[in-house]
């Protein structure tokens, strides 16, 4: 299931179910999304408040969330930031007024969670993309803001690897769905109702602030899920932050990467601009993708119908 594009002048609904974005940030955020794509916001009603590290409570963050949902105005919804919480608030989701109301769901990091329970229980395509006051309105790029075309335009999406990162570390092609999203949050779906299923899929990773011996625990919690054996490719973004304090004491990111990933023998690239970084790519996760390793493609059918 595919929600409708976006046109200029649409009103785009703008949430915090995670923690409180910096209101600075949002502010330039938003200017920035307006003067390029002439589109309207409306802002959810928690937008600004503040409950320990979360934008609110549960209630008043589920209720922004079904608001936007509900409101025929807003025809896509964009994360103003992530954080922290989203995970308390999956279970709660009326999962129905998704199915009833599909629309466009757009953000990253702690927002992995909500795209997982999204496509399971209603077959949505969501997006994995930098959001209004963390990226936009923050650490500002190009290649970052120009991703929000492929929301209007509706045409297949192509990593562009003549200028971002693109690495091998198992040749070979697959087609199929990605998922995936922030590693951590992935590996605490384990065991819930929103687990992640990777079963003939390409399984998207990245994280931030987590060293090497942290990635090792999460990739071996997946390896002995089955998640990765039934993985049929794989896509690494980066792992930002991620230096180790005592590097003589600890092995290298591509050392854990070639135990856990290298050792499958299944396609698989890595360090791709897609996740906690700048420039940051986005892409839809749900729909058919081409990784050809070798011909360093991958390409993505639209996530989004246009009329």
């Amino acid at each position: 299931m595919k929600a409708k594009g976006l046109k200029r002048g649409d009103m785009l609904g703008v949430v915090a179910l995670a923690s409180p974005p910096n209101q600075e940030h949002l502010k330039n955020g938003l200017k920035r999304l307006e003067e390029r794509y002439q589109v309207k916001f409306k802002l959810a009603n928690n937008i600004e408040h503040i409950y320990g590290h979360l934008a609110g409570t549960d209630e008043e963050r589920i209720k922004s969330l079904h608001d936007m949902l509900k409101d025929d105005e807003v025809k896509g919804i964009i994360c103003a930031c992530g954080g922290y919480g989203t995970p308390r608030i999956v279970e709660q989701i009326d999962y129905e007024l998704v199915k009833k109301y599909p629309k466009i769901i757009w953000g990253y990091s702690d927002i992995t969670c909500l795209h997982n329970a999204i496509r399971q229980q209603t077959g949505l395509t969501t997006y994995q993309g930098p959001m209004i006051a963390s990226d936009i309105g923050d650490t500002f790029n190009e290649t970052s803001i120009k991703s929000f075309e492929q929301l209007f335009d509706g045409k297949d999406i192509t990593y562009p690897t003549d200028q971002l990162t693109f690495k091998t570390l198992v040749p070979g092609r697959v087609e199929s769905d990605i998922v995936g999203g922030c590693l951590s949050l992935l590996v605490s779906s384990l065991g819930t109702s929103y687990e992640i299923d990777t079963k003939g899929k390409i399984l998207f990773i990245e994280d931030i602030g987590e060293e090497p011996y942290k990635i090792d625990g999460f990739l071996q919690q997946l390896k002995s899920a089955g998640k990765l054996d039934d993985a049929i490719g794989f896509i690494i973004g980066p792992f930002t932050d991620s230096e180790p304090k005592n590097p003589k004491k600890s092995l290298t990111m591509n050392e854990v990467l070639d135990f856990f990933i290298t050792r499958l023998g299944k396609p698989a690239v890595y360090d791709l601009n897609i996740g906690h970084c700048t420039p940051h790519f986005a892409i839809p996760f749900g729909t058919k993708a081409i990784l050809d390793v070798d011909q360093k493609l991958l390409k993505i059918e639209s996530g989004v119908n246009i009329e």
